[in-house]
């Protein structure tokens, strides 16, 4: 029988598949810096720019001026000219981890990470916090308000 012609199949849509990660993944940041290494983008949302500019404790207008440039028509962090990374990380340490943007508060919970199983590992190639021994398991709900 052709499964295509099954009537049950017929009302499936999206919304009825659920992901690969259904039950949840394993994840805790470690705080390795790891992911704010090499040349990238950080687009930041406007929440983003007014949260970190309160916590350097400066104008919204002299945080723009100062860590971020446009870009395809966004704003994005500026990256330290000598070692391309993430401008707020020194020593591999995030310097506004609290205040970090979400981009990088719902790391590894992206899109292109969660694609597959072999979407997954991939990034844990790079990542030691997937799948760390003291992880908790991120239920479905969390991660899927984290692609949001």
């Amino acid at each position: 029988m052709d499964p295509l012609a099954d009537p049950s199949l017929s009302a499936m849509n999206d919304e009825n598949i659920s992901p690969w990660y259904a039950k949840g993944l394993r994840f805790k940041c470690t705080q390795c810096g790891e992911c704010c290494t090499g040349s990238g983008f950080v687009w930041l949302t406007l929440k983003d720019i007014q949260k970190l500019a309160n916590h350097l404790n400066i104008t919204v207008e002299q945080f723009l001026e100062q860590y971020t440039y446009k870009t395809q028509g966004k704003i994005t962090l500026r990256e330290d000219p000598q070692t391309d990374d993430c401008i707020f990380l020194k020593n591999r340490k995030c310097t506004v981890y609290a205040n970090r943007p979400k981009q990088c508060r719902t790391f590894p919970f992206w899109p292109q990470n969660l694609t597959s199983k072999y979407a997954w590992q991939a990034c844990k190639e790079r990542c030691e916090g997937i799948d760390n021994e003291e992880a908790s398991l991120t239920p479905l709900h969390v991660i899927q308000d984290h692609l949001q």
